[in-house]
């Protein structure tokens, strides 16, 4: 189900909420919105409280006055998931989503049972700050190279190569959507972002999962995660960076072989 917090809250966030059983809270990526996540919300609820969020400027969620900043945008999906009934939760964040993530879990540590990062980082390293500044570039106006740049930055060739051309184009129309004023503010937010110094302080057993085909975000990112936070685990994928959308069964096994450890 699609719902949303009562409009005069600040953290009107809309969101899915369904299954029944330990909480998992899923967080996607710049410019995503939680049906990115549709693959694997289904088969996760047949044994977890599935709450898909979208962040401000995602969905219907909107957007602050002023830049996004990253400690509102985690106290609001933690108050988001106090209202939705879940008291601890494992917080899952894709890309930036897993910046989100970490930040959760640190400010809100009662809360969290466990952290999984995907084709996350703590910092943009030079490769990614320069892609994420083409995105920024794009985004001004060129929506067709915009939706080319980054749907061939997100998925793995593997995968893009099989698609037949109506679905290829569906792929890069929704790309293309990356440059709403929504999309702009997580940009600027991403490009900002520097949870370096939270890494050490993550308290909850924690997965760092990376891409090995992953044009966008290069897995040493994931390898910084790991490196920094004490006692990570890792985990590969053979996918692009959009891992929940290229192959969700296979990040759902991951998942729920991690989480069901707890």
């Amino acid at each position: 189900m699609t719902s949303a917090l009562p409009p005069a809250a600040d953290h009107a966030l809309s969101y899915t909420l369904r299954g029944d059983g330990p909480g998992v809270v899923l967080i996607h990526g710049t410019g995503g919105s939680f049906a990115d996540w549709n693959g694997l919300q289904d088969p996760l609820a047949n044994g977890f409280t599935v709450l898909t969020p979208d962040p401000p400027g995602s969905g219907a969620s909107p957007l602050p006055p002023g830049p996004l900043q990253l400690d509102r945008v985690a106290d609001q999906i933690a108050e988001l998931a106090a209202a939705a009934g879940l008291l601890r939760y494992a917080v899952v964040g894709a890309s930036l989503g897993g910046a989100v993530a970490l930040r959760v879990a640190t400010r809100h540590p009662e809360h969290v049972t466990s952290v999984v990062t995907v084709a996350g980082y703590a910092r943009p390293r030079p490769s990614l700050a320069m892609r994420l500044e083409v995105w920024a570039g794009l985004g001004e106006g060129d929506t067709a190279a915009l939706g080319a740049f980054l749907t061939s930055a997100s998925f793995s060739d593997a995968w893009l190569a099989a698609l037949d051309p109506e679905a290829l184009h569906e792929v890069r129309r929704y790309a293309s959507g990356s440059s709403t004023p929504g999309a702009k503010a997580q940009l600027d937010m991403t490009r900002r972002i520097d949870v370096r110094a939270d890494l050490p302080h993550v308290a909850a057993p924690t997965l760092v999962v990376s891409c090995t085909e992953d044009m966008f975000v290069s897995p040493v990112h994931s390898a910084e995660l790991a490196a920094g936070i004490p006692s990570a685990r890792t985990g590969t994928l053979p996918t692009g960076h959009a891992a929940a959308i290229e192959d969700p069964l296979r990040l759902t096994v991951l998942l729920e072989e991690f989480l069901e450890q707890r």
